[in-house]
Formats: structure tokens, C-alpha cells, sequence
């Protein structure tokens, strides 16, 4: 979960999305608080009021502005089938979660350090994704191979960029793995990447694997960010 995909709210969600306001989902709570806060927190804080997705997620009841970056992705692409089962790693708060099963997903399970607040219709586990055995308890939870990946993971950059970039590609790396290893043939991965990181043996080895691999940098992404998804589609 990076900066941009904090939750728009303190994940007390335990609905399917629903209208309401900004006041009545807790963000009146932390203007409040605000000043409490350190400078960092209250400049995000800033930024989530003045944003029009992350106004848009309090009012429809998504967990994160991240579910608009999902959507506009699945309707360019269709990659969420009726009754298939997706894997969302690095799931909290949640947002994915939700798109996949309000677009007919089966079966959802998503993982993440961060505890999620429960989502009926989806197994959602407290872990370390890298851990020995994680990869196994999500496939057990799914009850068969993933016809689709997804992966927000992001790690906590230390500000040296040389660090924050290897951890970027270790991350892609990772979930790429587990794409390749666990999809269905056809199926497809979603990661998240950076514009102008130095992913090209990632991105080569999904070529080799996939039918079709391409960038899609979503509206929904802040203006100023160089996130951008690698979207593999048709494994092979």
C-alpha cells in the first residue's frame, strides 16, 4: 500500500459500497485531530480533502481511491470474470478487494502486513507475503489457481534512492513470481511499478510468459506520481 492508496478511511467498512459522506465516514474526526498530527499526516490529510477520487471513494464507500485505479483498468481489459478467483496482494485497505467481488469474482483472497477490516465474500490474512508458506495459504484459501494476480505492494521508502529503487524491483519480482507459478493459463497480473524504474528483466520474463504486456497509468493515479501498472494479460 503506497501513500497515494492510504485509506480514505479508517477501514470500518464491513458493507459492500454504499453512499454516504465524508462526515459520516470519520474524516470529520480527523480534521479534528488534526493538529495532533505530525506535518506529514496533516498534509495527507490535506490532500485526501481536496482530492475528487478520494472525496468519490467516501462517497460511494470504497475503502481507497485505489478502487478507481482497478476499475478503469478491468474496463479497458475485462480481466475480473464472473465466478473467477482472484489473489490481491498487498490488499489493505481493501479497495481491490471490493472491485473484484462487486465485478463478480468468486472467490477473493488478499494478503497484507496491515490487518484488514473484514469484507464478506473475501478471506483476507494478516502476513508477510514473502514469508515461506504464505504463497501456499493464499492458494488453500482460494480453493484452486488464481485467474488473476493483483499486486499494490509498496515498501516504506528510507529516502536513499538506490535502496527505495532495488526494493521496487524486488516487490515486482515477487509478485511476478507468483503469477507465473500459480495463474491459470490465460489469466492474468496486475503490479504496481514506477515509471522510469529499471524493471527490464521483469518485464521480459512476463513477455516470455504472457501474451500481451503493457503500461497503464490510470486517471485515478496523482498527477504527480510516476506510478504506473504493468498490466500481463493471456498466460501462456
Amino acid at each position: 500500500m503506497s501513500e497515494d492508496d492510504k485509506p480514505v478511511e479508517r477501514r470500518r467498512m464491513v458493507r459492500p459500497p454504499s453512499g454516504g459522506t465524508a462526515a459520516g465516514r470519520g474524516m470529520g474526526q480527523k480534521i479534528r485531530t488534526a493538529e495532533k498530527k505530525s506535518m506529514s499526516s496533516q498534509q495527507w490529510i490535506k490532500r485526501q480533502l481536496a482530492d475528487e477520487w478520494s472525496e468519490r471513494a467516501r462517497a460511494e464507500g470504497w475503502r481507497s481511491r485505489a478502487a478507481f485505479k482497478l476499475m478503469e483498468i478491468d474496463d479497458r481489459l475485462r480481466l475480473i470474470k464472473r465466478g473467477s478467483r482472484v489473489v490481491d496482494l498487498g490488499a489493505a485497505p481493501g479497495g481491490w478487494v471490493q472491485v473484484a467481488l462487486d465485478r463478480g469474482a468468486a472467490a477473493v483472497v488478499g494478503v497484507d502486513l496491515l490487518m484488514i477490516e473484514p469484507i464478506p465474500g473475501a478471506t483476507l490474512i494478516q502476513a508477510d507475503f514473502t514469508d515461506p508458506g504464505v504463497d501456499q495459504q493464499l492458494l488453500e484459501a482460494l480453493g484452486g489457481p488464481p485467474d488473476l494476480v493483483l499486486s499494490d505492494m509498496a515498501h516504506n521508502t528510507v529516502g536513499h534512492r538506490q535502496t527505495d529503487h532495488l526494493k521496487i524491483i524486488a516487490l515486482i519480482e515477487i509478485a511476478a513470481d507468483f503469477a507465473i507459478r500459480h495463474l491459470k493459463p490465460g489469466g492474468a497480473f496486475v503490479t504496481k511499478s514506477f515509471q522510469g524504474s529499471d524493471a527490464g528483466e521483469v518485464l521480459a520474463r512476463l513477455r516470455a510468459e504472457f501474451e500481451d504486456v503493457r503500461p497503464i497509468k490510470p486517471k485515478a493515479s496523482r498527477k504527480g506520481s510516476s506510478e504506473v501498472y504493468l498490466v500481463a494479460t493471456g498466460k501462456k
